[in-house]
Parts: C-alpha cells; sequence; structure tokens
C-alpha cells in the first residue's frame, strides 16, 4: 500500500502538543506519530462490540482516600459477571495500584473500566484487553 500526502492545519497549541507527543514516544517525524495515533483510534473503536474479549483494568489511587476504594468496590459488585479476579498491590504509603482481571463482551469491559477511570482522584487507569474467542 502507497503513501499518501495530504495537508493539516492545526492551532499552534495543538501542533505543539504533537510536538512534545512525537519527542515523548520516541517517533521519527510527526507523521508516524498520527498514523499511530489513528491506528490505535480504529482499533479501540473495534473493541466497541461485542466481541469476547479478556483483559485487564489496572488504577492507582491515593490509598488515603477510603472513598475510592469504597467505590471501586462498589462498581465491581455489579460486574462480578465480568471480573475474574480483583488485587490491590500497596507500592508505597501512598499508592495504590489495583488490578482486576476481566472477561467477556468488550463493550461491557470498556463499561466497566470507563466508570473505574472515572472515579474522582483516580491518578491513572488503564484498560488493555485481548481477543479471547
Amino acid at each position: 500500500m502507497g503513501l499518501k500526502r495530504f495537508g493539516v492545519s492545526l492551532e499552534e497549541d495543538l501542533l505543539t502538543s504533537l510536538d512534545i507527543y512525537v519527542q515523548e514516544n520516541g517517533f521519527s517525524n510527526r507523521s508516524q506519530a498520527i498514523r499511530f495515533l489513528i491506528e490505535k483510534n480504529i482499533a479501540e473503536k473495534k473493541w466497541q462490540c461485542n466481541h469476547t474479549v479478556a483483559g485487564t483494568i489496572i488504577i492507582m489511587y491515593d490509598q488515603s482516600r477510603t472513598a475510592i476504594a469504597i467505590k471501586i468496590d462498589e462498581i465491581q459488585k455489579k460486574y462480578q459477571d465480568v471480573i475474574l479476579s480483583s488485587a490491590q498491590y500497596y507500592l508505597n504509603s501512598n499508592f495504590c495500584l489495583h488490578i482486576a482481571t476481566v472477561t467477556g463482551a468488550a463493550h461491557r469491559l470498556t463499561e466497566l473500566s470507563d466508570k473505574l477511570i472515572a472515579i474522582r482522584d483516580i491518578k491513572h487507569g488503564k484498560l488493555v484487553m485481548s481477543r479471547a474467542e
């Protein structure tokens, strides 16, 4: 498949953000970064379906915020049908790494992940999935 060239117009602050992204992620140029972002977006859209997938949801939070752990537990109780296991690892006196191993319909896992990551004061969250059929 041959490459096609086209022009892109961006606001200055968005272009600056793109350049920082290129540098931080080791891309050789803007085109490579844009290709990566487009391909990543297409792959993520494919998961918005009913394929059976398996994966992990990883979230990090300040363990002194006890309300976060309570909220995680409340949400996970509603998704027991897709959660295989859940564990907390206390990295230091401040941070907790929470990992949920999940399997089920991709859209349901995405829904669960979105709810967990959206909890107030979650420092970082990510869903990683792979097709399991």
